[in-house]
Order: C-alpha cells, then structure tokens, then sequence
C-alpha cells in the first residue's frame, strides 16, 4: 500500500439507496408530525385559495362569457380558462412548501450549522420534510377547492390519458418549486433578511409560470421569454397536458423533457451554490 491509505468506493446500489432513503424517512414523518399540530392553518389556507379562486375564475368568466363555442382568446373557451385557473390555484397550494421560509429562517438564526453535523445532506433532508407539507396541502387544502369550484361552475373534463400525463408533469412541477424556494431560502447565507426576495420570486414565479394570465394570452415576446425559463414547467406545462394544448406525443414529451431538464439544471445549480454557501457561512462565523 506504500503507506497510502486507499478509501474503498463503493458503487450505489438499489440496497445502498434504499438505506440512505430510510435515513430521510424521520424527516418526513417529523415534518408531519408537527404540521399536524396546527391544524387551523389548513383552514386558514383553504378559505384564502377559495377566495382567490372566485375572485380569479368569476373574473376571467365574465371575459370569456361571449367567447364562441370554437374558443375566444388564446383558443379557450369559459369551461377551460375556469379549468385552467382553478387548478392553477391548487398547483400554487402544492408549491406552498415553506423551505424558502425554513432554510432562510436557520440560516438567520445560525440553526444551519446544528443541522450540518448530522450525517445527512441538508437540501435532501429540506426535500423529504416538504413531501408531508405538499400532501397535506393537496389532500386538505387542494381537493375540497377543486371538489367546491366543480359543483359551482362547470369545468373540462380530461382525457384519462391526458390526467395521466398530468399527474406525472405535477410531480416534476413540485420538484422544480422545491429547488426554486430552496435557491431563494439560500439567499439567507448573503441577506440578513430574505423577506423582500421572497416577495419578488413569489410575483416572479405566479407570472411567468402562467398562473395570473396563461402563457397563450401573452405577447409572443413574452410568452416566448416565459416559455424559455424554468417556470413554466411549474403551471402552465401541466395544464397544458391537462387541457390536451399539445402537439401530439412529441408534443407531450417536449413539456416533460423540459422540466425534467431544468430541474436538472436547477438541481446542479443548488449544489454548486450549497457549496459556495458554506464556505460564506464559514466567514461569517469565523
């Protein structure tokens, strides 16, 4: 060995992930644990989407109320654009994870560097204690919304192969809210207070992902510049699988493709800033 000691690597292997999975599975069920400790603000939050829900969908109802059979403005007709901004709504709600809250709130108070001596990755433990705040969101808060809004105003009813297409572009579009609020809550490590810059991602984001006005009713500019950053993949490519506005099987997959590749942009980009952080949180202690 010529007095070098050589470090075993070892391959990852389906048993070697599964034991470093079962390692983040406390997170989680932590995670739920104290979010059911407040049960009211499930209610708080529901009465909030509901009412931001009517103001929207009534708005954009007496816009499209003489819109022709065919589809007015941006090929919608009233069914539709209800459709659309309903569930906009509910995919707001599931983005609602709080870890831009969380990760800028113990970087301030210095509780970062408690949990960088446990032996697991910090951003990946943030990752499984989101999931029980997302399902809770979207059994609690999401279904009875959309269940209510569906016995008040007639919506489009999908294709069953188009849900399915939905449901897998939602879970790629909680994964990219995760990584966006996870890159804002690292801001904390350069801001003393992080308040302002969640405000301006939070306008930033429901714009430009399609969630105030939907990419087709915008300029071709900028619904071009919309198309080109990795929002949309957050509303707007869902719905637009939901709603069937895509261009056959390619198409579909080019929406799929570009959120899968964004969040591996996204992904890379938090782990080369999560280092960089680090060491800025290293000067400051220091």
């Amino acid at each position: 060995m010529n007095g070098r000691l050589h470090r075993r690597r070892e391959n990852p292997t389906p048993r070697h992930l599964s034991a470093r999975a079962r390692r983040y599975l406390p997170f989680a069920t932590g995670g739920l644990q104290s979010l059911l400790q407040y049960r009211s603000t499930f209610v708080t939050t529901g009465i909030t989407a509901a009412a931001g829900a009517a103001i929207t969908v009534f708005l954009w109802r007496a816009v499209y109320a003489d819109a022709p059979p065919g589809g007015g403005p941006g090929g919608f007709t009233a069914e539709s654009i209800t459709t659309y901004l309903l569930v906009a709504q509910v995919l707001q709600i599931l983005h609602a994870n709080r870890v831009d809250d969380e990760v800028a709130a113990e970087v301030y108070r210095g509780d970062v560097a408690v949990m960088l001596v446990r032996p697991v990755s910090y951003p990946v433990m943030r990752f499984f204690a989101c999931l029980p705040v997302v399902a809770a969101n979207a059994v609690l808060v999401g279904v009875p919304v959309l269940v209510l809004f569906a016995l008040l105003v007639p919506l489009t009813a999908p294709r069953p192969v188009d849900v399915l297409l939905f449901a897998v572009s939602t879970a790629l579009s909680v994964l990219l809210a995760f990584l966006v609020n996870l890159l804002t809550g690292m801001t904390g490590f350069v801001t003393t207070n992080t308040w302002g810059v969640r405000m301006v991602k939070q306008s930033v984001v429901a714009f430009f992902a399609g969630q105030l006005v939907p990419l087709a009713l915008m300029p071709g500019w900028l619904a071009a510049l919309a198309s080109a950053l990795p929002f949309r993949g957050m509303v707007d490519g869902p719905l637009t699988l939901l709603l069937g506005r895509y261009d056959g099987a390619a198409g579909a997959l080019d929406v799929l493709a570009r959120q899968i590749g964004w969040a591996a942009a996204l992904t890379l980009l938090a782990g080369v800033l999560w280092r960089a952080s680090l060491s800025r949180l290293e000067v400051l202690g220091g």
